[in-house]
């Protein structure tokens, strides 16, 4: 399987939060499955970070530093074949971090590990519970 980590499943599996539900968690350390972070996620958690509305337990760069490296979690780049696909996505959600998300997860063929049900509307296979 290959996977695409929501913001808060990035934060919650690098953190061991119980929050992450063991069948997330499950699939994201299953070596025979690809894990992949978009920009998107950690561009989205230094903004709630700066804004006060996420805090870590741990400065963001070591987080960010563990999750890619030590996980070896793979990065996919925002492509301008992804930003095309916003142009006709309907406005189920507006949240432009989760609607990045989804035009990539749909693009890549990728299943998405997240709570977020609104993924749903957009077609995008989800992970979660």
């Amino acid at each position: 399987m290959r996977l695409l980590l929501d913001t808060h499943a990035l934060v919650w599996f690098v953190l061991n939060d119980p929050q992450l539900p063991a069948r997330a968690r499950a699939a994201i350390q299953d070596p025979a499955n690809e894990v992949w972070v978009s920009p998107t996620a950690y561009w989205e958690l230094a903004i709630k970070v700066h804004l006060g509305k996420w805090a870590l337990s741990q400065p963001y760069p070591s987080l960010m530093q563990t999750a890619l490296n030590v996980n070896r979690f793979l990065i996919l780049p925002i492509g301008v074949d992804h930003t095309a696909r916003l142009i006709g996505l309907p406005d189920h959600h507006r949240d432009p971090f989760d609607r990045l998300m989804a035009v990539q997860a749909v693009a890549e063929g990728l299943t998405l590990v997240s709570a977020d049900a609104v993924f749903d509307l957009y077609g995008v296979p989800r992970l979660w519970a």
